[in-house]
């Protein structure tokens, strides 16, 4: 059973470290200070599928990062989606799916927006259109 409150809007977004795809390991917060997307997804789920290229075109344009955290696949099959999809944002391990089960992930995909604080500021459930993304950046103040 978790202790920790179930992360909402408004409520500082727990902290977690993972490895990446590469063998470094990334956290929240380390990336304090800025905006942050972190976008739960599975390489079997459709949405993610469609809405990773979105993700992607956006974090070409800079003034955001994002933390894509995979729930509990082999990385080879991780890394075959990547280079599918050409994503180049970094890409998180969550094994055993410890770091989704903080963030209480029920559905994929689902992406939480923090802002510079580490608040979560929008929470997502379901594929976010490229529209959709733009409009959370902008009320992030990312995009003008």
């Amino acid at each position: 059973m978790l202790s920790a409150p179930a992360p909402e809007v408004g409520a500082l977004a727990p902290d977690f470290a993972l490895q990446t795809l590469q063998g470094d390991r990334a956290s929240l917060s380390v990336l304090r200070g800025q905006v942050v997307l972190v976008n739960f997804w599975a390489t079997w789920c459709g949405p993610c599928r469609l809405e990773m290229p979105a993700i992607q075109a956006s974090y070409n344009h800079g003034g955001f990062a994002v933390l894509a955290v995979d729930f509990n696949e082999p990385a080879q099959q991780v890394q075959t989606f990547v280079d599918e999809l050409g994503l180049s944002f970094p890409i998180l391990l969550d094994p055993g799916g410890s770091v989704q089960e903080l963030y209480r992930v029920r559905a994929y995909p689902t992406s939480f927006f923090v802002d510079a604080a580490g608040v979560i500021q929008i929470m997502h459930i379901g594929e976010m259109s490229a529209d959709t993304l733009e409009a959370y950046l902008v009320q992030m103040g990312v995009r003008p």
